[in-house]
This record gives structure tokens, C-alpha cells and sequence, in this order.
């Protein structure tokens, strides 16, 4: 297989094989924890060795949770444009705040659903924040922000 690189001459990329394979024994992140060292323990206890040109595709749900970026929608004060706006795309208005906050406009709305420019100039639903698989703590609903470089 072939591929044009920046300067436009042709790089040989060998067979053009694909592998993909999960890496197993990743344990639940927390805040702080350090993702390469993680990653790099689950890589030699599976036996893989990393060679050049390897690609680790690596969830953003895993680097927000290192970054400490989850929030408990019990400390979020939503403010009168987010109770607005939540009753007319039908929402949790504090769910709303934390979404306004994170995005620099409103792209399109409409009941159930919230496009927003994010501050890192992606345009996506709900400023990417996600509640899905973030297990609630002490019994208080989190929500994990896109990570810090997103």
C-alpha cells in the first residue's frame, strides 16, 4: 500500500495489513491516574511488543477521567439562558450550564437535541459531555467533559 505524506512523494507502508486488537487489563481510571504508565503495563502483560509505526487508539472517556474532568451535576448552578434553553431542547438544565459553558456558541436546537461549537472548535452534540458508563459516586450523578487539549 501507498500513501502521500506532506511533501507529496510516495511512502511505502509495507503489506498494507490492518490489525486491530483491544488492549485487556486496563483497570478503571481515576483522576490523576497516569495513562501512559497504564497503558504500557496492559501492553507488556499481553505480551505485545510496540514497534514503530504502532497506532494505540485511546478513548477520550479515559483521558477525561485522568484529567479529573468529571462533575457532579449536584454542584452545577444553572443559570436563567440554561433553564431557557434546557426546557426547549427538553434536557437537565444543569446538564445545559456545563454544555454552555464548554462551547463558545449554539449551532442548532431542538427538542432532544443540542449542537454546540465547542471552545476547541468542534462542532457536536451537547459540548461532548457524556453520562454514559460514568457510574454515579456516593450516589451523585456525574458527567465527564471532553479532555483539557480537545
Amino acid at each position: 500500500m501507498r500513501a502521500r505524506v506532506a511533501d507529496d512523494s510516495a511512502t511505502d507502508l509495507g503489506s498494507g495489513a490492518l490489525t486491530l486488537q483491544p488492549l485487556s487489563g486496563v483497570p478503571e481510571v481515576a483522576a490523576g491516574d497516569d495513562l501512559a504508565e497504564i497503558v504500557l503495563t496492559a501492553v507488556a502483560a499481553t505480551g505485545w511488543a510496540l514497534r514503530d509505526r504502532d497506532v494505540l487508539v485511546i478513548a477520550q472517556k479515559i483521558v477525561s477521567k485522568a484529567e479529573g474532568r468529571a462533575v457532579f451535576l449536584d454542584d452545577v448552578t444553572p443559570s436563567a439562558r440554561a433553564v431557557t434553553l434546557a426546557a426547549e431542547v427538553d434536557k437537565d438544565s444543569r446538564l445545559i450550564e456545563l454544555v454552555l459553558a464548554e462551547s463558545v456558541r449554539v449551532v442548532r436546537q431542538r427538542p432532544g437535541v443540542l449542537i454546540v461549537e465547542h471552545c476547541s472548535g468542534v462542532v457536536l452534540a451537547n459540548a461532548g459531555i457524556d453520562a454514559s458508563n460514568v457510574a454515579p459516586e456516593d450516589g451523585r450523578e456525574r458527567v465527564l467533559l471532553l479532555p483539557k487539549d480537545a
